[in-house]
């Protein structure tokens, strides 16, 4: 029998834009933590949700591993489980009252669960592990076997009912040396599935690491609850051996690195890269950056020796006023510099770019389409402001935000508050933007003579031929769509300085972070 069942409710069905794209990761958060249990002595389980069809899998799984023990535990390297989309909220609670049903007793480690604990504990949770959850559930497990004399208020990052009131204990400093952290238990999943899925869609298998967790910037409609203001990494010798551990063992031919920031410290980057010249452990890699980061000496031409492909950019805005009014620390100049930089070095470059913030106007909105139109990104993502709880911007928010505080998934683009435009005209806006930069971007190729050798490039040339001739009644759209009544809300002005607002929280080190 199972001691210990391990799951995540992020179901990759249940998000219909990621799911017509294809590019399913493993839960990495999830195998960490259940690597650490493992290696408690723990007989561990992990019923992968990322490809179930339904949560009535995960029903079926439970009731042939009869696990004492159920910890939902959300990959929290992956984004999507900080904005905590509703269906798989829905997951989740359904999850927790299928355990309770068998007689499991459950945990929760998660973003939303840390924000709103008291709702998964309604539901039917025993525990809600608040933050980063390693240390926690493995202290916490120790505890309900009678392996420890602590009292349960004792235990660090706990979050419980005491005569049906909620009891939050004290807070679980991070974990510092990641390097002492086990492998994730990628054995426990059938990585088999995610490397025929990628084969079949994209022609090559990529899998996911993360050298570093937190983010020691400012932006205020960020939000923290895992790792808060901390930044910790693993050393580059660890993370070489990551890499040739999926490359030799799963097959993998390219990574994902999830963290917020990669390369924060000076000269970790040229570390890693000297180290991967000298193995085999060499794969192509996209990550994510900050403009200001990037644009130091060495930086760029350090991710292209290590072997990087594409570098995502949080650009958000082509206006220094909203990028100020979000803390964001960065210049207009910072990111098209970096973006010219990254081109020069063979590294493509792509936009994170965020619609909505309050303050932002057409004229706002029209300097960052200038801004695409110069640095022409290999890609963008377009999203529009999120109110997370536990941030300056959703304090703002928070008192006209409705029933619905959640996107149902991540295509759901629906502004919760009073933003400076409609969800239809944003939702318009990221259609524009799109025809216009795809058409952009392949008549840019046909420029080039990089003609299409295969179907799929015959099928983009006629989707850049249509967005061409149908971008001017798009754009006329939204113009009218500009002019529908709407409250908005006043603007949001920065708390730092654009020179604090660039500056790292202080961090201490320790031998893995060097």
């Amino acid at each position: 029998m199972t001691e210990v069942l391990f799951t995540q409710s992020y179901l990759l069905r249940f998000d219909r834009k990621l799911h017509e794209a294809m590019q399913p990761y493993p839960p990495l958060g999830c195998l960490q933590a259940a690597a650490v249990v493992r290696n408690q002595g723990f007989e561990v389980d992990v019923f992968d949700a990322m490809l179930a069809d339904d949560v009535s899998e995960f029903r079926l799984y439970l009731s042939d591993a009869k696990p004492r023990y159920v910890v939902i535990y959300e990959d929290n390297f992956n984004y999507l489980s900080k904005m905590c989309l509703t269906r798989m909220r829905d997951a989740a609670l359904q999850m927790i009252a299928d355990s309770v049903e068998q007689g499991a007793v459950v945990i929760v480690c998660g973003s939303d669960a840390t924000d709103h604990a008291k709702r998964y504990l309604d539901a039917g949770a025993r525990y809600v592990i608040q933050g980063e959850g390693d240390a926690t559930i493995e202290e916490l497990l120790q505890w309900l076997e009678g392996r420890s004399e602590k009292q349960v208020q004792e235990i660090s990052g706990l979050i419980w009912l005491r005569n049906n009131e909620v009891h939050t204990n004290a807070k679980r400093p991070v974990l510092r040396d990641l390097d002492k952290l086990p492998w994730p238990a990628w054995d426990l999943i059938d990585i088999g599935r995610y490397r025929q899925l990628w084969l079949s869609h994209h022609g090559r298998f990529s899998m996911s690491l993360v050298t570093a967790r937190g983010c020691p910037f400012h932006c205020n409609w960020c939000a923290k609850p895992i790792w808060g203001q901390r930044y910790n990494s693993h050393s580059p010798e660890r993370v070489v051996e990551f890499m040739r551990h999926l490359k030799e063992t799963y097959g993998a031919e390219h990574i994902w690195f999830m963290d917020d920031i990669m390369g924060l410290q000076r000269g970790w980057m040229r570390r890693l890269a000297g180290l991967l010249e000298q193995s085999d452990a060499r794969l192509p890699f996209k990550c994510l950056s900050r403009a200001d980061l990037l644009v130091r000496d060495d930086e760029v031409a350090a991710f292209a020796d290590a072997g990087c492909e594409i570098i995502w950019i949080g650009a958000e805005s082509g206006s220094q006023k909203i990028l100020d009014a979000m803390d964001k620390g960065t210049q207009l100049e910072e990111i098209e510099r970096a973006a010219q930089m990254l081109q020069e070095h063979g590294v493509k470059v792509a936009f994170f770019l965020q619609f909505g913030y309050p303050g932002e106007g057409r004229e706002q909105i029209q300097q960052t389409r200038d801004l695409v139109r110069r640095c022409q990104p290999d890609d963008i993502g377009i999203s529009v402001s999120y109110p997370l709880p536990g941030t300056r911007f959703y304090d703002k928010v928070e008192t006209q935000l409705g029933d619905k505080q959640n996107w149902v998934d991540s295509a759901d683009l629906e502004m919760m508050y009073h933003g400076p435009f409609t969800s239809d005209f944003y939702r318009h806006l990221h259609t524009v933007i799109h025809k216009e930069y795809r058409s952009a971007k392949i008549w840019r190729q046909l420029l080039k003579w990089e003609l299409p050798k295969d179907h799929k490039g015959l099928k983009r040339i006629a989707r850049m031929m249509w967005d061409r001739v149908t971008l001017g009644a798009a754009e006329r759209r939204l113009d009218r769509l500009a002019l529908v009544a709407h409250v908005g809300i006043d603007p949001i002005q920065g708390t730092l300085s654009p020179e604090q607002a660039a500056q790292p929280s202080p961090q201490d080190t320790v031998e893995s972070r060097a």
